[in-house]
């Protein structure tokens, strides 16, 4: 019971911190994503340190990915340049050249898990500025969190759905081999979920047609469950179960945001193609 009541207390205080960053300024959303993205990396720099002898740099690495984030920020707000990057580019520069006075046991372990980290946490999450940006307005910050948010529903209702119908009525085994509580009944409860929730999203912005909003919640649920299942990928390789212990109750930063690592960037794609084009 009381691991129930931290899990709900965290539930809650983990929502409202997002939902409060994404839709109170554009400055809450850049200080609470970029620090999110910098613990991410953090957190898997930490699962992978002593992977195959692996010496990653977590501080360098973390800071980076912050760093990322931030600059994309300022780039898709039309703040800056491409110069803002320069600093980005020195940083993956310096973990190539920095191997080779280190006299690690295996310098490519190092790389790859290091600039794996980039794609996987920092790319992925700096996604979310490209899809929050409005164009065509150099010089000020023009933010909109519609679609920030949507994202979010999507994979939370997503969640609900699934656990709810799987652990009901689920019987075949949607990847076993990775995930063996998952089943097709439940990826298609939390789809029919999500789906209802485009449509009450369509009557709250009409402006963008239901069959558009239907699309973007299909996409967002079969990419996060992708997401959410590299990751136990990730896990079972690392012979680990949480990615963390920093949420009680919830394991790490991974473990909450494995949905989106791959949802960001499906759903930037179905908005550029056929929404904002």
């Amino acid at each position: 019971m009381k691991n129930l009541i931290i899990r709900a207390l965290t539930g809650i205080i983990f929502v409202a911190v997002l939902v409060g960053a994404i839709c109170y300024h554009p400055i809450s959303f850049l200080v609470i994503f970029s620090l999110i993205t910098g613990l991410t990396v953090w957190e898997f720099c930490g699962l992978v340190k002593h992977y195959e002898d692996a010496s990653i740099k977590r501080f360098i690495s973390s800071l980076g990915g912050a760093y990322l984030f931030a600059a994309t920020f300022a780039y898709t707000n039309q703040l800056t340049d491409g110069m803002i990057f320069l600093p980005y580019l020195l940083f993956l520069i310096y973990t190539l050249v920095a191997e080779l006075y280190y006299k690690a046991p295996n310098p490519i372990n190092d790389w790859a898990f290091t600039f794996f980290a980039q794609a996987y946490c920092a790319g992925t999450f700096s996604m979310l500025n490209f899809i929050a940006a409005i164009p065509d307005t150099p010089g000020t910050i023009a933010y909109s969190p519609l679609f920030i948010m949507a994202i979010f529903i999507f994979i939370w209702l997503n969640d609900t759905g699934a656990y709810l119908v799987g652990s009901m009525i689920g019987k075949r085994r949607l990847f076993e081999r990775i995930s063996p509580k998952k089943s097709w009944e439940g990826f298609f409860g939390g789809l029919a979920v999500a789906l209802g929730a485009s449509q009450a999203l369509a009557w709250y912005a009409p402006e963008i047609s239901w069959y558009n909003w239907l699309g973007l919640s299909a996409t967002v649920v079969v990419f996060g469950t992708w997401g959410d299942l590299v990751e136990s990928l990730l896990k079972r390789t690392l012979g680990v179960k949480d990615s963390g212990h920093l949420l009680p109750g919830h394991g790490g930063m991974l473990d909450r945001f494995d949905s989106l690592m791959l949802a960001a960037p499906a759903a930037y794609i179905y908005i550029e193609l056929f929404i904002r084009n």
